[in-house]
């Protein structure tokens, strides 16, 4: 705080301020880094086969409802900057309990990032080196990531950058590959077909909106750029806009993709190994090249994810035992020599080797899906209530903006939510009872304020 003295010899003081310095491209380039411009791409053949060749619809239905939640989501943020997002947004909009057991929601997202990562990462390669078992590739990958993370290395913004444009320009020659095949096959009849969005003689309803709560996860981390809030020019409208580009371009991006990738390979249910479908289309459109670079650079985006993931996961153990939301003995310790949270690390690192073991690449998506939708669902609320019933009497409200839009996106969301499978919603259920009994108990029953999960040092 810096102290003036003005000419008419009256001590002021300047107030501290932060710097607005983030234009709108720059949180549409850090929403589509974290999101990921191939996040499509694992999921393609689990997908096209649960949605009986209608992938491209789930994307599209999926992109809707992240479209309308990412209103709620830039409004809320220019209210309430913070790291915290869905959490503070449903606390201070809604309920500091229901806050609280969105917060437990999302721990249950930072628990199974590392585990989504783990398991692609592993099958990935068996691809690239088969006969080496899963189990023995999924301990070697945790065992980098944990041995990285407990010497404090972690990946930086520059390699991510680095990364995101070797994906877009290996993803660029596959589009251009996939083209060419689909044209001397299919002539333009292929490039242009209504039959990826809809088949009628394969179309289900059903399926297409189950599919669509596994097919979501492409979306999954258009809110992060809410954290910039702060350091936006312009909050109010960049902040609402951001978001909602995001979610646009990642959709578009990965309807393009997929298009091309259901018109090469349009027998879904043909495919060896799910999971790893997409690297036999690059295999028929590009050879073992294209096989190999996609590969490679989705192994390596799952080794950054997990690294990232299960540090963060670990330093969120740390914030909730530091805080004594969890016990501080073991969670809050960090290790003398560089400063991490080693316990948790640790712990992360059984953890998601147990895990990666007893859930497969699905469940775990959707799992991840079932506290993320939650939430979505919850900031769709907070929005409606914040700024339609308690805003202030004499500002004007927007009828579009302020109850249908945040309804439309709570619809949706809802829609795909309900339609998660059975497994998921019992998981899922058990862990967000387990939360809020842990809150009857540790607020003596809703007399006290729930302890306040900080997401700001994660």
């Amino acid at each position: 705080m810096n102290n003036k003295i003005e000419s008419s010899g009256i001590k002021t003081i300047d107030e501290p301020h932060l710097r607005r310095v983030l234009g709108l491209w720059d949180l549409i380039i850090y929403g589509i880094v974290l999101i990921q411009p191939i996040a499509a791409i694992g999921l393609f053949g689990i997908a096209s086969k649960g949605s009986h060749g209608h992938m491209v619809l789930t994307l599209l239905i999926a992109m809707v409802a992240m479209m309308l939640t990412a209103v709620s989501y830039g409004r809320m943020a220019s209210l309430y900057p913070s790291a915290g997002s869905a959490y503070t947004y449903v606390g201070k909009g809604l309920n500091t309990y229901l806050g609280f057991m969105v917060g437990w929601a999302m721990f249950l997202d930072y628990l199974i990032v590392p585990v989504i990562n783990t398991i692609y990462g592993s099958l990935t390669l068996q691809r690239l080196i088969p006969g080496v078992p899963f189990f023995v590739w999924v301990v070697l990958f945790v065992f980098v990531i944990t041995f990285l993370n407990l010497r404090g290395i972690r990946t930086t913004a520059r390699s991510n950058e680095l990364l995101i444009t070797i994906m877009v320009v290996v993803i660029g020659i596959f589009i251009v590959l996939a083209i060419r095949f689909i044209f001397q096959g299919q002539g333009w009849s292929g490039l242009l077909s209504y039959k990826p969005f809809y088949n009628p003689g394969t179309f289900n309803f059903g399926a297409v909106m189950t599919t669509t709560s596994f097919a979501a996860l492409t979306y999954i981390g258009f809110d992060g750029v809410t954290t910039l809030a702060e350091d936006v020019k312009n909050p109010r409208r960049n902040m609402l806009l951001a978001p909602v580009l995001v979610c646009l371009f990642t959709g578009l991006f990965s309807i393009l993709q997929i298009y091309l990738a259901q018109q090469a390979w349009p027998d879904y249910a043909s495919f060896a190994n799910l999971e790893t479908a997409f690297y036999d289309v690059c295999r028929r459109v590009g050879g073992e090249f294209l096989f190999n670079a996609v590969a490679i650079i989705l192994f390596i985006a799952c080794l950054g994810s997990g690294l990232a993931g299960q540090v963060g996961a670990a330093r969120l153990l740390f914030a909730m035992g530091r805080d004594g939301v969890i016990p501080r003995k073991i969670f809050s310790h960090l290790s003398s020599k560089n400063a991490t949270p080693a316990y948790n690390i640790l712990i992360m690192g059984i953890l998601t080797v147990v895990v990666s073991m007893l859930l497969s690449y699905q469940s775990a998506a959707e799992l991840l899906n079932f506290g993320a939708f939650l939430a979505f669902m919850g900031v769709n609320i907070a929005a409606m209530r914040q700024f339609f019933f308690l805003r202030p009497p004499g500002e004007q409200r927007n009828i579009v903006y302020d109850i249908i839009l945040p309804s439309l996106g709570f619809l949706f969301c809802f829609s795909i939510w309900i339609r998660l499978p059975a497994p998921a919603k019992i998981m899922g259920g058990i862990w967000f009872c387990t939360g809020l009994i842990y809150l009857i108990i540790r607020t003596s029953g809703f007399k006290q304020k729930p302890e306040i999960i900080d997401f700001e040092n994660v």
